[in-house]
């Protein structure tokens, strides 16, 4: 059926036919809501909230929009209301200072205050409108992410809608009852903020300047500089301001000589054995972590890790653990080690990303 069949169909009750009509911009949709809310799980929350609020009002939808617009509308004010009720989402390294390695990963934040990573296979490439600024790819990366997370949200609804997006100023106008003006000075603002915190090269024009078969290699050096538990092999892979960070902990260890330290003092002493799985994540290189679990005679999924490069070198790895962290009298990275998987946190990266809860 056409889309003017499904929306007629749909308007007069039809649910499958309302499944057929928003299924074309689910995938869309959800990647938006991640982009606003910083979260996987939110951007779960909120679309079938989105799709709820569509079923609800598609009786008063006249096409004076197109229906991609008037969802993204919904979808928007869905985030904006969601964003209301939560505290922003960010990363460690902008939580708080980095920790002495010698006292290892310490205490996690029990708080849902972290972003997530973002399964990117389902992203198209190249530019999602005319008059968009940033790739698809480029547009779930982890420091635009995060850098979005500290923009107002109204600006960052803005500098989504019209740079990620492509839509006009009158359209963003329109879905967020602002006047043009009013979207055009909030894109300024967001212009400015973004610009201080994303780096001056997005993670795509890094990897392209690699090239596929260079990265293929430097990628697999660093995964298996792990699995030998070889520091000096990974400490030669990084920048000099290279940071590594662990959520839901706090914990994040940097420049170089503290990331070296904390890999000696902790996940790299040898008494844990690593397997790893390489993937993609926000765009970015990542590998799943597996420590060997000698009760269960298998490596189980410890961490999804998503690389961050600059040039040909490492920069930045957050380690996003799925075990159990919220035990308040746990101490020490070996603790942490043989605690158990959080369920919700494993399906959250590894299930989403294809990658086996075990080996």
């Amino acid at each position: 059926m056409t889309e003017d069949r499904l929306l007629q169909a749909a308007q007069h009750g039809d649910e499958t036919a309302f499944a057929g009509l928003v299924k074309p911009y689910e995938r869309e949709l959800h990647a938006h809501c991640y982009r606003m809310l910083g979260s996987v799980y939110d951007a779960d929350d909120a679309l079938q909230d989105a799709e709820l609020r569509a079923w609800k009002a598609l009786k008063r939808f006249e096409g004076r929009s197109t229906l991609r617009s008037w969802l993204y509308t919904i979808a928007t004010n869905t985030c904006l209301t969601q964003i209301q009720r939560r505290p922003k989402r960010v990363l460690p390294i902008d939580y708080g200072p980095s920790t002495d390695p010698f006292q290892g990963p310490g205490q996690p934040i029990t708080e849902s205050v972290w972003l997530e990573p973002y399964p990117d296979t389902d992203l198209e490439d190249g530019l999602a409108g005319p008059d968009a600024r940033y790739e698809q790819r480029e547009s779930v990366e982890l420091a635009f992410i995060a850098a979005l997370q500290h923009l107002p949200a109204s600006q960052r609804a803005v500098l989504i809608l019209r740079e990620v997006l492509g839509f006009s100023a009158k359209e963003v106008a329109e879905s967020l009852e602002m006047t043009v003006a009013g979207v055009n000075s909030a894109l300024q603002r967001a212009r400015a903020s973004i610009e201080e915190r994303a780096p001056e090269q997005s993670q795509a024009q890094t990897l392209r300047a690699l090239g596929d078969d260079e990265l293929e290699e430097i990628v697999k050096t660093y995964v298996d500089a792990w699995e030998r538990n070889d520091v000096d092999a990974v400490v030669a892979l990084l920048t000099e301001d290279a940071a590594i960070s662990m959520p839901p902990l706090a914990s994040w260890f940097g420049p170089r000589d503290q990331f070296e330290q904390f890999l000696r003092e902790h996940p790299m002493t040898g008494q844990i054995r690593w397997k790893m799985r390489i993937t993609t994540a926000n765009g970015q290189p990542a590998f799943g972590a597996y420590a060997w679990d000698e009760t269960e005679q298998a490596y189980l999924a410890f961490a999804l890790n998503v690389l961050t490069f600059r040039g040909d070198k490492v920069a930045d790895a957050v380690a996003f653990a799925v075990k159990e962290l919220d035990e308040p009298e746990a101490e020490g990275f070996h603790r942490w080690d043989t605690a158990g998987t959080d369920e919700t946190r494993l399906r959250n990266t590894f299930a989403r990303f294809g990658l086996p809860d075990r080996i």
